[in-house]
């Protein structure tokens, strides 16, 4: 075996995690193993025998090549209609990731993403995180840990216990009502979402989730569920996620927000909620997991 061959050899061994890495980064299967080919490319290009930690090497180029693309995003905002991958590779990331997750990491910023997941992800050091972000390592501490309270919500932050405790209680309740209601619009059951909704339940939506005509505000219980059947499709896509605290529900088909849905429950019933959909609406909400059991 030559050389470029052990080298094949030694990067093959690497590409799993790799391409987790990438994945988490990009929130797309797709992204990820076009970033790990790309890493390869570049392997191909150096002096193999200069590289002391081949690994480190490794992981320090996919990540950068991932937060060039996050970057870009940034810089060139797409709102894209339908998933990246297909729904199989979508399916397999949703199921490593969680969806929920890949919803809250989309909402930071590139360099928070890229040092949270290297950190408590993959355990990276602060250091190495701090020359992939152009940062010192200070700095690369807290942009983690900053993400990290993003993406813990307030039940998990410092001296936040008791709020967790009053979230964990009141959010089964939520979750109950609110899973009922996604379960009947995944299904276009109109009895069980007659059951679920208040008989005087309103839905409010910006026009942006409407088809054209439909009216922002629908009143009463059997209007709403004859209209609550059309997003069946889109109700598969839906998580729990946290907004200022409240739990709501995140429709987002490849891990990027595309509605939010606030519910008003009571009594055991969904008595009203908000279809959010305009993008600055969207962009403008904070987000993040409503417990370490989101998915």
């Amino acid at each position: 075996m030559d050389g470029r061959e052990e080298l094949a050899v030694r990067f093959e061994a690497e590409r799993g995690r790799l391409a987790a890495v990438a994945r988490r980064m990009l929130g797309s299967t797709a992204e990820a193993e076009d970033a790990v080919q790309e890493a390869w490319l570049r392997l191909e290009r150096v002096d193999a025998a200069e590289l002391e930690n081949l690994p480190g090497w490794l992981t320090t180029v996919v990540s950068r090549i991932c937060l060039d693309v996050l970057r870009g995003r940034r810089a060139e905002p797409v709102m894209v209609e339908e998933a990246v991958d297909g729904p199989e590779a979508e399916a397999e990331l949703v199921e490593e990731v969680g969806r929920a997750m890949l919803v809250v990491l989309d909402r930071l910023g590139p360099a928070e993403r890229v040092a949270f997941v290297l950190h408590d992800g993959f355990a990276v050091p602060f250091e190495q995180i701090g020359s992939i972000v152009g940062r010192n390592t200070g700095a690369a501490k807290k942009l983690a840990s900053r993400a990290r309270q993003r993406v813990r919500g307030p039940g998990e932050s410092t001296g936040g216990e008791a709020a967790g405790a009053a979230l964990s209680a009141s959010g089964s309740a939520w979750r109950e009502v609110v899973e009922a209601f996604l379960a009947a619009a995944r299904g276009g059951d109109l009895d069980a979402l007659l059951a679920v909704l208040a008989p005087e339940v309103v839905r409010r939506a910006d026009p942006a989730a409407l088809p054209a005509g439909r009216p922002v505000l629908l009143r009463g219980a059997g209007a709403v569920a004859r209209e609550t059947r059309v997003i069946g499709r889109r109700a598969r896509f839906a998580v729990p996620v946290l907004v200022d605290g409240e739990l709501c529900a995140a429709i987002a088909p490849d891990g990027r927000l595309r509605l939010l849905l606030r519910f008003e429950v009571a009594d055991g019933r969904v008595a009203g909620f908000e279809v959010v959909a305009d993008p600055a609406r969207l962009a403008a909400l904070e987000l993040s997991l409503p417990g370490r059991d989101a998915s």
